[in-house]
C-alpha cells in the first residue's frame, strides 16, 4: 500500500533544513524517495554512528571525494551533536550544499546546547498519517492500529506492534535521552498517560501513583514533548468575570492507538466514553498534523470554567465540540453556549450527523458538521485560515 505524503520539501537551492518527528513515521522512506540522488548517512546505523562519533570531521573528507553531490541527508542526527558544527561549516564554506537533518528528539540538542545552525536550517515536521493522506475514516485501524504508517496497513497482531513500540523503543529511548534511573516508574507513567490522555494534568495525582514527585512528572511529559510523542494543549485566557481554569494544561499522546492500548480500550462500535474519546483524540491530532504542516501560527487551545462546562478546542475566532451522537440536541451544546456568552467567535459541532446544518439557539449560531465533511472542508484550507 503506497500512502502520498503530504509534506512537499521544496527547498531552494543551497537552502537546509531540520525535519523532525517521532520514529517510524516514515521520514527515512520520504526522504528517500523525495532526494534519490542524496549521500544519506544513517546514525541508526552502528557501524557508520562509530565512525562519525569518533571523527565528525569525516563528514568534509567525504564530501570532498564526491563531486556532484548537492544534498546530504543525516538521519538521527541528534545522536551526534559535534556533527552539527561540521555541517555549519560546510553550509558557510559552499553556498551549494544542502543538508537535510532529520531526527527524532530536539531534548539532547537542547539540553547540550549544540549548534542549531543560527537560523540556517529551516524547521519541518513529520507526522503520523493524517485525513488528507489516507482519504477514508476506517475507525477500526485508526483506533486499534493506529496512524503510525507501519501499524496503519498491518493486517494482523497489531498488539506485538504498539506493545514494541512502547516497550521497546520509547520506553530505553526515554531512559537514554533522560538517563532515568527508575525505569519502573516512567513505565508506570506511561500507563496512567495513556489512561488520561486528554484529560487536565494532575501532577501531584500522577506523581503520587508513579512514586516520584510533581517535578519529575513534569520532566517526563517534557521528554514525550521533545520526542515528538505527545503535544500538551493549554487553556483559553480570556477576559471574563467567570471563573475559567488557566494553568492546567492537558496531554494528547501522538498517535490514538498507543493510548488506546495503555488504556486496554479496543473498539468495537462508535458508541460509549471511550469510542468519546478516542475521536476527540483523532480530531485534536488531525488539528495538530493541519497546524504544523501548513506552518501555522495560530494556537490551539481548550476552555473550561470550574463548574465544568468545557470546549474540546479553540483557535482563531473558532470554538470545536466533538460529540459521537448521530444526532445533535441541546444537551450537546452546553459548553459552547456558555462559552458564548463572553465572546462572538463561531461556534461548531464535529458530530455523526449525515448531514451539515447550520441551528439557531440562544441567539447563536451553530454549525453541526458530519466528521468527513469537517475534515474535507478543513485540510481544503476553508476553516483554519
Amino acid at each position: 500500500m503506497t500512502i502520498q505524503r503530504f509534506l512537499d520539501l521544496e527547498l531552494p537551492k543551497g537552502q537546509s533544513c531540520f525535519l523532525w518527528g517521532a520514529r517510524k513515521t516514515g521520514k527515512s522512506t520520504y526522504l528517500k524517495q523525495r532526494f534519490p540522488d542524496s549521500l544519506y548517512i544513517d546514525l541508526l546505523q552502528a557501524d557508520i554512528y562509530k565512525v562519525y562519533f569518533q571523527n565528525p570531521e569525516r563528514l568534509r573528507e567525504e564530501l570532498k571525494s564526491k563531486d556532484g553531490i548537492s544534498t546530504i541527508i543525516i538521519d538521527e542526527v541528534q545522536k551526534i551533536p559535534l556533527l552539527l558544527d561540521e555541517v555549519h561549516y560546510l553550509i558557510e564554506s559552499n553556498k551549494s550544499l544542502q543538508f537535510i537533518l532529520c531526527g527524532s528528539s530536539a531534548r539532547r540538542l537542547k539540553s547540550t546546547g549544540s549548534n542549531l545552525l543560527g537560523g540556517r536550517a529551516w524547521r519541518y515536521m513529520f507526522l503520523p498519517l493524517c485525513y488528507s493522506e489516507i482519504k477514508e475514516l476506517d475507525w477500526h485501524k485508526i483506533f486499534n492500529h493506529g496512524l503510525i504508517p507501519d501499524h496503519y496497513i498491518a493486517s494482523k497482531k497489531i498488539h506485538k506492534y504498539l506493545a514494541s513500540y512502547l516497550y521497546d523503543y520509547i520506553l530505553p529511548e526515554v531512559q537514554f535521552e533522560a538517563n532515568l534511573r527508575k525505569r519502573e516508574a516512567f513505565a508506570r507513567f506511561l500507563e496512567i498517560i495513556g489512561i488520561s490522555n486528554g484529560e487536565m494534568i494532575n501532577y501531584s495525582n500522577i506523581a503520587r501513583d508513579c512514586g516520584v514527585d510533581a517535578k519529575t512528572v513534569r520532566t517526563y511529559l517534557e521528554i514525550l514533548e521533545d520526542m515528538y510523542l505527545g503535544y500538551h494543549l493549554y487553556p483559553y485566557r480570556s477576559r471574563s468575570k467567570r471563573q475559567i481554569i488557566t494553568e492546567m494544561p492537558k496531554f494528547y499522546l501522538f498517535d490514538t492507538a498507543l493510548s488506546n492500548y495503555l488504556r486496554k480500550y479496543e473498539y468495537q462500535e462508535m458508541i460509549g466514553f471511550d469510542a468519546g474519546k478516542s475521536c476527540e483524540h483523532y480530531v485534536f491530532l488531525e488539528l495538530i498534523a493541519y497546524k504544523y504542516l501548513n506552518d501555522k501560527r495560530d494556537e490551539l487551545f481548550y476552555w473550561r470554567t470550574k463548574e465544568g462546562y468545557e470546549v474540546d478546542f479553540i483557535f482563531q475566532n473558532n470554538a470545536f465540540e466533538v460529540k459521537i451522537a448521530s444526532s445533535i440536541q441541546k444537551n450537546h451544546l452546553k459548553g459552547l453556549l456558555e462559552f458564548s456568552k463572553d465572546s462572538n467567535f463561531k461556534l461548531h459541532v464535529i458530530s455523526f450527523e449525515k448531514t451539515k446544518r447550520i441551528i439557531n439557539l440562544e441567539n447563536k449560531k451553530i454549525t453541526i458538521w458530519p466528521i468527513q465533511e469537517f475534515l474535507d472542508t478543513l485540510w481544503n484550507n476553508e476553516i483554519w485560515r
